[in-house]
């Protein structure tokens, strides 16, 4: 059995944390609607990482939510994270109706509600960070660093106060011979006898 770390060098870590940087030049740079920019880029590594992991096990455990164990193991076994959302992000006025409601004003009126994350958002500003998400992985996919959008590390950074983001991703990176983030292991329903894959 593989020892965690047993082929991750010095090296290679630096690496991956160096290509977490040019995921967060690109998602700073990605377009932005009118030019304006809301959204928010942080990387965490070491004890911050490994903090985060513990808070997303917690949460899974404490809100009773599933599969928030299984990504928190995928998060302590990566080197970094980047963490990319939004914050405070203004409608774009142009009566468009995607949000749901009639027209801007209506929308600016109605009450955010706080849950995992906070909304409702204008439809724009959410293109905005699909967009730098989508920026950012393509670079790490670039440098052939295994990645992996996760929403359950963005509630658990808003959760734990380590963001005050109101809508917030996380993308763990790793380097291994089998990547982690999309061989796991997922549960088979198909069968009684089935077993992980």
């Amino acid at each position: 059995m593989m020892k965690k770390d047993q082929f991750t060098s010095k090296a290679l870590k630096s690496a991956i944390v160096q290509v977490a940087g040019m995921m967060e030049i690109a998602a700073r740079t990605a377009p932005k609607s009118r030019g304006e920019d809301f959204v928010r880029v942080e990387i965490i590594t070491g004890r911050r990482l490994k903090d985060l992991a513990d808070a997303m096990l917690r949460f899974g455990i404490e809100k009773k939510k599933e599969n928030f164990d299984r990504d928190s193991g995928n998060l302590r076994n990566s080197v970094a994270a980047v963490l990319i959302g939004i914050k405070d992000a203004t409608v774009l006025s142009l009566d468009c109706g995607a949000c749901g409601y009639s027209d801007c004003a209506a929308f600016k009126k109605v009450k955010k509600h706080n849950g995992d994350f906070k909304g409702p958002l204008c439809a724009y500003r959410l293109l905005d960070f699909g967009i730098a998400l989508g920026s950012a992985v393509k670079t790490a996919q670039m440098f052939n660093v295994d990645n992996r959008i996760m929403y359950r590390i963005g509630v658990a950074a808003r959760w734990t106060g380590m963001v005050d983001w109101d809508y917030v991703m996380g993308i763990p990176l790793a380097a291994t011979g089998k990547n982690i983030f999309f061989d796991r292991g997922l549960k088979q329903k198909t069968s009684k006898n089935a077993k992980k894959a």
